[in-house]
């Protein structure tokens, strides 16, 4: 009798690995979807491969299929997610899959969506396509953490990030270069991978920042601008409201009067009005609720310390990144420390080093 361990041979694995890698590929990039990676396979070649499309559709399998290079006659379909068997935006997955005649198809986890959870594995099986699933589980059950996230708590994954000097600033008016080029290139990497990215008007308006990919080839990719200004007192003047439009930014605010808020819509900003409490801070579960509903799933938040110690205190990151720079910045004017550092080690207990060659400076990564 077959038991688990022996249920998929070295090729399956291999082909399935090619799959993640598609999927991986492709993260962050697929809208309110999952990103999907797909391979077919027939007499042990590779016919076809297919990825989620950026902003979810056409999905994978259907990609692939429509990729093939041969008769998909008596195929097989190794795929990261179980395919979907509802009617969306596009048709089921599970009836393309029938139609095109493939003979198998091995997926690695079910979905967590209520529409297609185990229901595609019945289908296919009604119309005598041999379905097993669990390849690789583990790995692509963690890949798909953010996706089963989203799902489950309908909110957007978070991940904070903040670089701090050797004397421990987060900022100087004299010299506001932390980090070096080689902890840059990871900063962009993460703003490439997270379809979003949020800072306060404060940081702003001291920082001036871009908050845009600058990888080479992958700027088209730069997350959604999100800004948190109760009274809206954001630089108009600024590189973010420049170049926004009511697709690229979005303006958080509670306080401000009409003329205000009609320079900010003139630049073609989205401005939603947004409960502050007491103290005048956003309800910021109230904010992600809504940014989950404009389908942001990925978050990036590139505070100041009080920004940071707020998402801090409240457990709402995923993840954190902390940058340490072995640079001194200048304590003379302006300058801002990080007092959360504390806290950080308290809530996120979590913590692994990244190994990589960032020269000088040093990334750490906290997760619950």
């Amino acid at each position: 009798m077959s038991t688990r361990k022996d249920k998929f041979s070295t090729k399956d694995k291999l082909y399935m690995e090619i799959a993640l890698k598609l999927a991986t590929s492709r993260y962050g990039h697929t809208g309110s979807n999952p990103s999907v990676g797909c391979v077919i396979v027939k007499h042990d070649k590779i016919i076809s491969i297919g990825q989620t499309s950026t902003n979810g559709r056409p999905h994978a399998e259907s990609n692939a299929i429509k990729n093939s290079i041969e008769n998909l006659d008596g195929s097989k379909m190794y795929v990261t997610l179980e395919p979907c068997c509802h009617h969306g935006l596009t048709p089921p997955c599970t009836n393309l899959i029938i139609k095109s005649k493939i003979s198998e198809v091995i997926y690695s986890v079910s979905d967590i969506d209520i529409r297609v959870k185990n229901k595609s594995y019945r289908i296919l099986k009604s119309k005598k396509i041999k379905v097993k699933k669990g390849l690789l589980e583990k790995k692509v059950k963690n890949f798909y953490s953010t996706y089963f996230f989203n799902r489950k708590k309908k909110l957007p994954y978070v991940t904070g990030k903040i670089a701090v000097s050797k004397n421990n600033l987060i900022y100087s008016k004299l010299d506001k270069k932390i980090t070096n080029t080689k902890a840059d290139k990871f900063t962009h990497l993460l703003r490439y991978k997270n379809d979003s990215l949020m800072i306060s008007y404060k940081t702003l308006n001291n920082d001036n920042p871009k908050l845009n990919c600058r990888l080479k080839g992958l700027s088209k990719y730069s997350p959604k601008r999100i800004i948190l200004d109760n009274k809206l007192n954001t630089d108009i003047n600024s590189f973010i409201i420049k170049t926004a439009n009511k697709s690229n930014t979005i303006i958080f605010y509670n306080e401000a009067n009409n003329s205000q808020i009609l320079s900010f819509k003139k630049k073609g900003i989205n401005l939603i009005s947004s409960k502050i409490d007491n103290k005048g801070r956003f309800d910021i579960k109230t904010i992600l609720k809504k940014l989950y509903k404009l389908d942001c799933r990925n978050l990036l938040v590139e505070g100041g310390d009080e920004l940071t110690n707020y998402f801090l205190r409240n457990k709402i990151f995923n993840k954190f990144y902390l940058y340490e720079s072995n640079k001194e910045l200048p304590k003379k004017n302006q300058y801002l420390n990080f007092n959360s550092l504390n806290l950080l080690k308290q809530k996120y207990k979590k913590k692994i080093n990244l190994k990589l060659d960032f020269g000088k400076n040093k990334i750490t990564l906290y997760k619950n």
